[in-house]
C-alpha cells in the first residue's frame, strides 16, 4: 500500500515501531531535561512537547499512519527537544563537527550565525510531510494533485503560526527570554527564511512522495 492510501494499519492492529519511537523519544526528553543551558526557554520550547506527545498518545488507538510518517515526527520532534536544551542559536553543531570530523561546518559553509534552527525548520517541511500527506489522503476527497496541494499549504501554514507565536511570545515575555526564544539572532528576516525553508523541505519530500507512488504501483503490478 502506498503512501498516497493513508494509514498502513488499522486501528486495533497491534505495532511496536511507533510505541518503540514513543519510548526513545520520551528517554531523550528525559536525558535533555536535565541541566538545559536555560531552563525558562526550555519551558517554552517544550511547550510543543507537552502538548504533541499527550494528543499522540491518545491518537493511536484511533489513527494509524506508516511506519515512515511516524519516523519522521521523531527525527523532527528529536532534534526539537536538542534546540530546547541548547536553545536554537547556541546548540553547538559546529563544536562537534571540529571535534568528532576535524571540520568546520560554518567555516566550509560560509555561515555566520548558528544556522540549526534553519536546519530544524526545514526538516520540519521534510519529515513530517509524509504524516501530513497519509491524513489529507484520508480527511479530503480531492484529485491526488489536489491533495499535494493541501498537504504542503497545511505544513507552510503550520510553519507560519509557528512563526507568529514566536513573535507573541517575545512580545509577552521580552528582555532575554523573548529574544532567546524567537531566536532570530539581529536578521529581520528570520521568520521569513524559517518558513520559506519549511515550505522547501515541503515541496521536495512532496516530489519524493510523488515520485514513490508510481514506482510502488509498478512493483505491484510485476508481481
Amino acid at each position: 500500500m502506498s503512501i498516497d492510501s493513508g494509514p498502513m494499519r488499522e486501528p486495533d492492529t497491534p505495532d511496536a515501531w511507533p510505541l518503540s519511537l514513543f519510548a526513545a523519544l520520551a528517554a531523550i526528553w528525559l536525558l535533555l531535561a536535565l541541566a538545559p543551558s536555560y531552563r525558562a526557554d526550555w519551558l517554552l520550547e517544550n511547550a510543543l512537547v507537552f502538548a504533541a506527545l499527550p494528543a499522540l498518545w491518545w491518537g493511536y488507538g484511533r489513527l494509524r499512519f506508516s511506519r515512515l510518517a511516524y519516523a519522521g515526527l521523531f527525527v523532527f520532534l528529536a532534534l526539537h527537544l536538542l534546540g530546547a536544551h541548547y536553545t536554537y542559536s547556541e546548540v553547538p553543531y559546529d563544536a562537534w563537527s571540529r571535534q568528532w570530523l576535524g571540520v568546520s561546518i560554518d567555516a566550509a559553509l560560509g555561515f555566520e550565525r548558528n544556522h540549526y534552527d534553519r536546519l530544524v525548520h526545514f526538516v520540519f517541511g521534510l519529515a513530517l510531510a509524509p504524516l501530513a500527506h497519509e491524513w489529507v489522503n484520508l480527511r479530503v476527497g480531492a484529485t491526488r494533485a489536489w491533495r499535494h496541494v493541501i498537504a504542503v499549504s497545511f505544513l507552510l501554514s503550520v510553519a507560519a503560526i509557528y512563526e507568529l507565536l514566536e513573535w507573541c511570545a517575545a512580545l509577552v515575555f521580552g528582555g532575554e527570554l523573548g529574544m532567546a526564544y524567537l531566536g532570530a539572532q539581529g536578521d529581520v528576516w528570520d521568520g521569513h527564511k524559517d518558513t520559506a525553508l519549511a515550505l522547501g523541505g515541503a515541496l521536495l519530500a512532496s516530489f519524493a512522495i510523488g515520485l514513490g507512488r508510481p514506482a510502488l504501483a509498478a512493483r505491484s503490478m510485476g508481481r
